[in-house]
């Protein structure tokens, strides 16, 4: 039992859920006619092999995907970021294109991607409130980007600055996915312009420290 949970990803904990698993799986059970039985045996093998039919073809999906990514002319800057493997990277490049006149500037991308905020006004009622019209395979890719960079998920690096940057937007009363969609937005204008002037990721750029922050704000 320990070695399948370590097999299916589990980290913590694996001795108190293997326990638990063991005591499950000993306990009596409700039985069924042994002819009863050994049909649902049957109907469970045979659904294991429509799964195990599946996820080959989503490995061999995946392996394509990836190799024909790793192909383009700005994988290497895509997969610069934090939080951008090649699946996910993938799966952005596809959505946003590569046509460069296609989004004149971040502003046009973030809310493509539902990233940028709308603001409506009527009377003395202001609202800012998220955007529901856009692009929802973006949006969904961008929830596992943001996610990724502030946690390092498997082979990924976790980013400091998305970190800080998340916290200070929770600090200023942002809930979890108002905090996660605007780092989303914050990531997407870094990559529109690092594929305009072709350059990698920089940390140090794309997050600066708050006082100097402020000061380019200010000037």
């Amino acid at each position: 039992m320990r070695a399948l949970l370590r097999k299916a990803g589990r980290s913590r904990g694996i001795d108190a859920e293997a326990a638990r698993l063991r005591e499950a799986f000993r306990a009596v059970q409700m039985r069924q006619p042994s002819l009863v039985e050994e049909v649902m045996g049957r109907q469970a093998l045979a659904l294991l092999r429509h799964l195990d039919a599946a996820c080959a073809s989503a490995d061999d999906l995946e392996q394509a995907a990836v190799s024909s990514f790793n192909q383009h002319l700005d994988a290497g800057i895509i997969t610069s970021f934090p939080g951008l493997g090649p699946l996910t990277g993938a799966r952005v490049l596809a959505e946003t294109g590569d046509d460069r006149s296609r989004f004149t500037d971040a502003s046009g991308l973030k809310a493509y991607a539902g990233a940028a905020p709308v603001t409506r006004a009527s009377g003395k009622t202001l609202a800012v409130l998220h955007r529901r019209v856009k692009n929802q395979r973006l949006a969904a890719a961008g929830y596992i980007w943001a996610l990724a960079a502030l946690a390092a998920l498997a082979a990924l690096a976790a980013s400091p600055g998305a970190r800080a940057h998340y916290d200070r937007r929770k600090a200023a009363g942002d809930r979890h996915a108002a905090a996660q969609r605007n780092l989303f937005g914050r990531l997407l204008g870094c990559l529109h312009h690092c594929l305009a002037t072709g350059q990698p990721y920089n940390e140090a750029t794309a997050f600066p420290a708050p006082s100097e922050e402020k000061r380019s704000e200010a000037a």
